[in-house]
């Protein structure tokens, strides 16, 4: 059962995000004086403040369309989906969603896969803690004979794939400094790994077949399975490659045949 309390509370809430609301029924001020000009200013700083955590989450994305776009756009985006945790380092995963269904961003086609890409970063810099296999390890386990498809890979947890359509690694990186934006030909599909390589999170841009085989192997899929769907993707995949990317950056935290102790 529902409180008084906790109706004042949840009218409250609505009201900071939507200004279309009426001051709720019972606030006051401290002098008696009207509540609804001392609403608005907390409204203002409520709203203002999510608008700042979600450009420091997507600052690539606010680059992209511009200051006074991105604001108003996660205006919008904040009074259907306000946040559900205090933590606001982690609010907006909803975002890149919203992007691709608000009609004002049409015009960006590639602006919610960017999204997804700064989201990914941030989740990664939030993943837990893994030890990484040392390389030893991983060699004599390739060298299983014909059992070696059945190894079973585990990434740390920062790691993800994000594949699109559009050039989404090319563009982060110019963002960054990494190239001119104006070579960046936005209508090529490319896969971007990303991981926390100790403090450090890292976006690579990966081969398709390369994006297929990690993708794979975060799906629990062994290496035979893993490969052939790297392969499925690209004919010329570099599995040696592949693998030596992952071990370099300390992405590889278990690899063990089915039955073994993890």
């Amino acid at each position: 059962m529902t409180s008084e309390n906790d109706c004042t509370q949840l009218a409250i809430c609505a009201a900071l995000l939507d200004p279309g609301l009426p001051c709720p029924p019972g606030l006051v001020a401290w002098n008696g004086s009207d509540p609804t000009p001392r609403l608005a200013v907390y409204r203002n700083n409520v709203v203002s403040s999510l608008i700042d955590a979600l450009a420091q989450t997507f600052p690539v994305v606010q680059e992209l369309v511009g200051v006074p776009f991105f604001r108003a756009m996660a205006a919008v985006f904040i009074r259907q989906a306000p946040p559900r945790s205090p933590v606001l380092a982690r609010y907006g995963e909803a975002l890149p969603t919203f992007i691709e269904q608000f009609e004002p961003a049409r015009s960006v086609p590639y602006l919610a896969d960017v999204a997804r890409l700064e989201m990914a970063r941030v989740q990664a810099y939030h993943a837990a803690d893994a030890v990484p296999v040392a390389a030893a390890v991983v060699s004599a386990a390739l060298a299983g004979g014909d059992r070696i498809g059945e190894l079973h890979i585990a990434c740390h947890p920062s790691v993800a794939i994000v594949g699109s359509a559009f050039a989404v690694a090319s563009l982060w990186s110019a963002h960054q400094g990494e190239g001119d934006v104006g070579d960046v030909d936005p209508d090529v599909a490319e896969a971007a790994l990303v991981l926390r390589d100790g403090l450090d999170v890292l976006v690579m841009r990966v081969s398709p077949g390369a994006a297929e085989f990690v993708a794979a192997i975060l799906q629990g899929r062994n290496l035979d399975d893993a490969t052939g769907a790297a392969m499925n993707a690209e004919s010329a995949f570099d599995l040696p490659a592949t693998l030596a990317l992952l071990k370099g950056h300390g992405a590889v935290t278990s690899i063990r045949f089915p039955g073994d102790n993890a």
